[in-house]
């Protein structure tokens, strides 16, 4: 059997690299360029024997594979949902025109907010597109279990069970575990159920605010949150935040108050008065008109209806019954907490926390509140727990280079040298406590990833890989600019435990869209890590 298969003229270098690899991993043949030379070639050509039927549901980076006849790839269709559900169509339009629609309005470039992927902003979140194609290239049987140890907003664990794979994921911050288990339920929805339920909460609010319902806030949350509360949202705001959540409170279904609570959690930052783009916890003096966030929260529920309603008609409910669990979980003891789990893994595809880069508690910390996962009382200690934190006290700093000290032997030479250098550079000058934390907070990062890549080698089977998608960075010591390459870190690490180092990959940062796309890291590579 012959085919010719299409590539998406659209793709980076290293995503062309890769659908090079889920080709023919998923083909069991090498492809050959037709007509022009392999790294600008649009089509693409095997033989041998393999099914066309499974090659255009299951490629990542592909547009149409054509055996007996032209098939638009599963892939292509489902972001072309996003073009048809972008383009001014009211819900029920897209409800009846999707399947019509999706072939004339192919995309042109890249999309990342199809299906569920778009309901909730995340900082650090990576392509869809890349775990499919990871996914393949790890050639993870239908059935197969896929793991994602610190899995942020789902990415992995949607794409795992829209690809037709069984997924695990575990996270330390109660809101990425929430909204990661409801993006993967919300794969499951009846579109018209879906509709039907936006309907009834457009209708609820409007009839909320004409009647001048009550607006008890307060009432749900301790005084500490109260009171926090009112530093960063204007009292007018609080006031319709009440309306809102009670409304959501009397949703008949449980799944779909979820799924509006996540959009509600989307639109906070947006109507309180942090300042929008900054991860950090800096206030930005704004005006609010009451009744801004109603509005905000049913813009942006009827677009995120319209998303996930033309995915699930144009997929047919496909893959709604494939079986997902997102767990408060600690990545460095995934396999204490569920011993089961012991080489049976498929493959493991995370993106870890960048070292030191990021505060991933404060940025979520008024959904956190809002939706009452995490009361503010017990924000420090969380984040004290997460992988990757930065702010450390003078004792805790201390404890963690003593703790270093002790284990150094568990870290490669290199790892240990770039530790040592920044501390002895910083210990010599004239710096601030954040720079003075670095190298205690650096080498605390390493332990912990390496605990994680532990864990990782004991749940996966014998021969199946593990992706970490992982960002460097730099800083500046004595005077000094540093490179932290993170992903050689832990690639030698990864080998140090008894992994094989397969390959790392570097990736081109594209211009991100969302809203944090200011503080996204320098460069960013895949690190290809094999169990023996």
């Amino acid at each position: 059997m012959k085919a010719q298969i299409a590539i998406k003229h659209f793709i980076q270098p290293f995503e062309r690299k890769l659908a090079m690899l889920e080709l023919k991993a998923l083909s069991q043949n090498t492809p050959s360029a037709v007509g022009s030379d392999a790294s600008s070639a649009s089509l693409f050509e095997i033989s041998g024997q393999f099914d066309p039927q499974y090659l255009s549901k299951s490629l990542s980076y592909w547009r149409e594979v054509n055996a007996d006849e032209p098939t638009l790839t599963e892939q292509i269709r489902a972001e072309a949902t996003s073009v048809v559900a972008g383009n001014g169509l009211d819900i029920a339009t897209v409800r009846e025109k999707t399947n019509e629609l999706v072939p004339e309005r192919l995309p042109n470039r890249r999309c990342l907010r199809y299906a569920s992927h778009g309901l909730h902003e995340y900082r650090g979140k990576f392509f869809p597109q890349l775990v499919r194609a990871l996914a393949n290239i790890a050639e993870v049987p239908q059935g197969g279990l896929i793991v994602d140890p610190m899995c942020g907003s789902g990415t992995t664990i949607v794409e795992a069970r829209s690809s037709g794979r069984r997924a695990i994921g575990f996270d330390m911050n109660p809101l990425s575990v929430f909204v990661s288990d409801v993006k993967c339920k919300a794969l499951g929805f009846d579109p018209d159920d879906l509709i039907e339920a936006f309907t009834r909460l457009d209708l609820a609010i409007a009839n909320s605010v004409d009647a001048e319902a009550d607006r008890p806030w307060a009432t749900r949350y301790t005084q500490k949150d109260q009171e926090y509360l009112k530093r960063w949202f204007a009292p007018e705001c609080l006031e319709d935040l009440g309306l809102v959540l009670s409304v959501l409170d009397n949703l008949e279904s449980d799944i779909f108050r979820d799924y509006f609570r996540v959009c509600l959690s989307n639109v906070l930052r947006a109507v309180s008065l942090q300042k929008v783009a900054d991860l950090r916890v800096r206030k930005e003096e704004k005006h609010y008109s009451p009744g801004d966030l109603q509005r905000r929260f049913l813009e942006f529920a009827k677009k995120s209806v319209k998303l996930l309603v033309a995915y699930l008609v144009e997929m047919s409910g496909d893959h709604s019954t494939i079986a997902h669990n997102v767990a408060a979980g600690d990545a460095r003891n995934f396999t204490g907490e569920k011993p089961e789990l012991k080489g049976t893994v498929d493959a493991i595809i995370t993106s870890p926390p960048y070292a030191t880069a990021l505060p991933y508690l404060d940025t979520d910390r008024l959904s956190l509140i809002v939706l009452g996962l995490l009361s503010r009382n017990d924000h420090r200690a969380r984040d004290m727990e997460m992988i990757g934190n930065r702010e450390v006290t003078e004792r805790v700093r201390k404890a963690y280079l003593e703790a270093f000290e002790e284990r150094r032997s568990e870290l490669p030479d290199q790892t240990c040298s770039l530790i040592q250098r920044i501390h002895d550079l910083n210990l010599n000058s004239d710096v601030g406590f954040r720079r003075k934390n670095l190298s205690a907070l650096l080498s605390k990062y390493f332990l912990d990833m390496r605990s994680v890549l532990v864990q990782s080698l004991s749940a996966l089977k014998s021969g199946a890989p593990m992706f970490l998608v992982v960002g460097n960075n730099r800083t500046t010591a004595g005077g000094q600019d540093i490179s932290i390459e993170t992903a050689m870190h832990l690639a030698e690490i990864g080998k140090s435990i008894g992994f094989n180092h397969v390959e790392s990959i570097n990736m081109e940062m594209l211009a991100s869209r969302d809203i944090f796309r200011s503080n996204a890291m320098p460069s960013e590579q895949i690190v290809w890590l094999q169990k023996p």
